[in-house]
């Protein structure tokens, strides 16, 4: 098992679903993982630590478990099947050990309220993690950014060749 933390929230600009970028405490590596917009508030209320009116969802979880006598110990991203993610949510309940099914965006969210290590399996890890790319800030002196492909540029050329700029004449 591989400790990650939540790096980010993102939403893509193309669907406007959200990501959760976990990445891992002792490394570079990141995986991205697709969660619905509920899920991702749930998140980002607790990390930013906005009050809320009434409990969400994942506050009552927290509840339910305190009240029954147990303790979440830990989550665990444990596998991907069909490009799906799979988590575990362990609760400690009167000496006993529960592994509980759950999807990762609900162990992430109940994660980060009752403040328990978020874990990845090595070979989920492995399958799909991803580094991220260099920023060019952090370039180093004398070190240039990439330059772009050539048959790309050429891509974008011929795309400006197409564009009518008589459109954009000032209206009199």
């Amino acid at each position: 098992m591989i400790e990650v933390e939540i790096d980010s929230i993102r939403i893509s600009l193309v669907t406007q679903h959200r990501i959760v970028m976990l990445k891992e405490i002792d490394g570079d590596r990141q995986v991205p993982i697709w969660i619905g917009p509920c899920e991702a508030d749930a998140i980002t209320i607790e990390l930013q630590d906005v009050k809320v009116a009434r409990p969400v969802t994942h506050d009552l979880l927290k509840s339910i478990i305190t009240a029954m006598g147990g303790n979440v110990s830990h989550v665990l991203v444990k596998e991907l099947n069909d490009g799906i993610f799979h988590a575990r949510l362990y609760v400690d309940a009167n000496g006993k050990e529960l592994d509980i099914d759950c999807r990762p965006s609900d162990a992430i969210a109940l994660a980060v309220r009752v403040k328990v290590p978020i874990f990845i399996a090595e070979a989920v890890m492995e399958e799909v993690s991803i580094l991220p790319e260099a920023d060019i800030q952090d370039q180093g002196e004398g070190d240039a950014p990439a330059a772009p492909e050539p048959e790309a540029a050429d891509a974008f050329l011929d795309f400006l060749d197409t564009l009518d700029l008589g459109d954009f004449d000032e209206e009199s």
